[in-house]
């Protein structure tokens, strides 16, 4: 009888699992209007130019390397950053 308990945590999980793929898979497209003119909004807010910012507030040290030549920054997709010695 034991054994037969036991079968009954998977037997739950799947049966779990199938609720939650079926509610995951419903069409989401019901009540998004808002939130994705929202979204429209925020993206045309960053989109806006607002000119070249002076030098200091720009964030960048002022004695640039003089050859036009920049280093490369570190992207999240290039991996884990470099170790430093």
């Amino acid at each position: 009888m034991a054994a037969l308990a036991w079968l009954l945590i998977p037997l739950m999980a799947a049966i779990g699992a199938a609720l939650w793929g079926s509610w995951a898979a419903r069409n989401p497209g019901r009540n998004d209007g808002p939130e994705l003119a929202g979204y429209a909004r925020f993206r045309a807010a960053m989109a806006k130019s607002h000119g070249a910012p002076d030098a200091a507030e720009s964030g960048l040290p002022a004695d640039l390397p003089a050859t036009g030549e920049r280093e490369q920054a570190h992207q999240p997709s290039d991996g884990p950053a470099p170790a430093v010695r």
